[in-house]
């Protein structure tokens, strides 16, 4: 029914993007189409504050966000988990880019990277990790996105992409940044 994590593809360098409106974490609604007016977004999948590899990429960005913006890119982090969840990786990370709540994974179907995890490994998450997926998420499926990043330019189009299935492997800022538009 859900796809594992190597059937989930992630949209390919090329595709034009459909557009989404999600919540941040103050409740205020943001258009990527309206953002994309403006300059192009650097479209980081998280799995959720209990990640410590998702925390420690997330402060990366952060320590390199003056970089990227110097660059003419924005930063967009989507996560699968409520808002007071999202307000933790806020508090783990220092964040001060927009995160979103991605309700019902629409944003993360719609980026093919949506997956569910094995029994194994969402009872690790769960339990050692303290992930409790089916209240920090909107639904109780266990789904998470693989972490991928995606940059999309004023025109909707994904310029450049880092996916890969395993969670350990994130963007480098180095390559965020050389493939700014």
């Amino acid at each position: 029914m859900y796809k594992t994590v190597n059937q989930a593809k992630g949209l390919s360098v090329g595709d034009k993007v459909v557009n989404f409106v999600a919540n941040d974490i103050h409740g205020v609604p943001y258009n990527l189409f309206t953002a994309l007016e403006d300059k192009p977004v650097v479209l980081i999948f998280v799995r959720g504050q209990w990640c410590p590899f998702c925390n420690m990429h997330l402060k990366s960005i952060q320590e390199n966000l003056p970089k990227i913006y110097e660059k003419g890119a924005n930063v967009v982090v989507v996560s699968p988990e409520k808002s007071e969840y999202i307000k933790r990786t806020v508090e783990k990370t220092g964040a001060e880019f927009t995160l979103l709540y991605d309700e019902g994974y629409k944003i993360s179907d719609a980026f093919d990277v949506t997956f569910k995890p094995g029994g194994t490994q969402r009872f690790m998450y769960n339990t050692v990790l303290g992930a409790n997926l089916k209240e920090s998420h909107s639904d109780d499926s266990e789904r998470l996105p693989i972490p991928a990043t995606f940059i999309i330019d004023k025109n909707g189009v994904i310029v450049w992409r880092h996916f890969d299935p395993n969670y350990r492997k994130r963007s480098k800022v180095k390559d965020i940044l050389e493939n700014i538009p």
